[in-house]
């Protein structure tokens, strides 16, 4: 199986159309946006509208810039865009568990998300099998989270628990630009942050 997964796209054309043109050449199975697809909700729903018109079902997180409530509301519009925002959803035989928002997690005070916790907690027996997490922030204490000019980590610790705990297969985020197109494996779990030009993964 095959995802062509992309994060912050913040309106941007030229990333799009390179998107546009991994759908068409690689065909994949399903699409994953981690969030801050736009700049502060701005063309939120043309842009929604041309992220449905690659033709494939999209699973969809809400990043810093877009507020959960909006986006859902719009995603319903389009019968191939699913708001994965504190669900945990089948597709195949996989289970894709979405978590969006946030992002601002570490400047020298790494913290967890609560309501991340909380939602694992209440669903704990759902989680096994083969696992996709979504999150627009990165995992705290590694290479997707580290802002080098700033010399320190800035994730998430409520998610870098999670895959150490759950080991899913795959972990996407977004919200760090300097670490786009990085990857890293926790255990079993490979940990990528795809960028706004998307990238192709063989599951």
């Amino acid at each position: 199986m095959k995802l062509l997964a992309f994060t912050d796209l913040h309106t941007s054309i030229s990333s799009y159309k390179k998107i546009q043109a991994k759908v068409k050449k690689h065909n994949p199975d399903f699409i994953v946006c981690t969030g801050d697809f736009t700049i502060f909700e701005q063309n939120l729903e043309p842009v929604l509208r041309k992220i449905a018109e690659l033709g494939k079902p999209t699973f969809i997180l809400h990043g810093n810039h877009e507020t959960d409530t909006l986006v859902q509301k719009i995603c319903k519009k389009h019968k191939n865009l699913i708001f994965a925002h504190k669900n945990i959803l089948s597709f195949k035989n996989l289970k894709i568990i979405g978590h969006g928002g946030g992002g601002f997690y570490g400047q020298g005070r790494l913290a967890g998300e609560p309501e991340f916790d909380t939602f694992v907690k209440k669903h704990a027996k759902k989680l096994t099998g083969n696992l996709i997490l979504l999150t627009h922030a990165p995992p705290a204490h590694t290479k997707l989270d580290y802002i080098d000019w700033l010399g320190d980590h800035v994730g998430c610790t409520s998610y870098k628990k999670f895959i150490e705990k759950h080991q899913p297969i795959l972990a996407l985020c977004g919200h760090i630009h300097e670490t786009f197109g990085i990857s890293q494996k926790i255990g079993k779990t490979l940990c990528i942050n795809p960028g706004p030009e998307g990238v192709i993964i063989q599951l």
